[in-house]
């Protein structure tokens, strides 16, 4: 069945965690879940997560601005690893030395020669969560709870193209439609411009 891609009706395809040796670097938790209250891109936390496309396991990463919640950058891909989240600074329209903190956790997507390239490149300081702490990187984890319920739940991807395509038109309601709480039931976008 696996060969063919069918699924048991009976039971769900659930993702396997793959273990990987955790980033043990000494970059120390800089952000302190100092959560609210940051300035536009003082702080951009990111995080991974996984979606089924054409019964495969893909991944996604966002870089959300703690500022107003507004995710930046985003990207698609079919391994979980640097290139994801290089892709995901790419894809940022602003310039990346406006970025003056990127939180993650200790995944080692975040912590290699190819990151470190863009953070030193554009000369911003790097915070790391405690490893096996979620709440160090609760809003990324927050804002992939919500997009697992409202953009992955329910949904099927035929390919990667077909995820990629979805996930822009998602992120460009989410920044322009979607209201937060947080925000004073505005948008990112519309809080952004009224306190700038």
């Amino acid at each position: 069945m696996k060969s063919v891609g069918l699924v048991s009706k009976y039971t769900i395809a659930q993702f396997k965690a793959h273990k990987q040796k955790c980033n043990e670097d000494p970059v120390k938790n800089e952000l302190n879940r100092q959560f609210n209250g940051q300035a536009p891109y003082a702080v951009v936390v990111s995080d991974l997560t996984y979606v089924r496309a054409n019964y495969k396991w893909n991944y996604v990463c966002i870089l959300v601005d703690l500022f107003n919640r507004e995710i930046i950058g985003y990207s698609a891909g079919i391994h979980k690893d640097a290139q994801l989240v290089y892709d995901a600074f790419a894809a940022v329209q602003t310039d990346l030395r406006h970025i003056q903190m990127f939180h993650s956790d200790r995944g080692s997507e975040f912590k290699n020669e190819l990151i470190d390239e863009v953070i030193s490149t554009f000369q911003i300081k790097r915070s790391h969560g405690m490893k096996g702490c979620h709440y160090d990187n609760a809003v990324a984890e927050a804002t992939f709870k919500i997009f697992k319920t409202e953009f992955v739940n329910g949904r099927n991807f035929d390919s990667l193209g077909h995820l990629r395509h979805e996930l822009a038109q998602y992120v460009a309601w989410f920044n322009n439609g979607r209201i937060h709480g947080s925000l004073n039931y505005l948008t990112p976008v519309e809080y952004r411009r009224l306190t700038l």
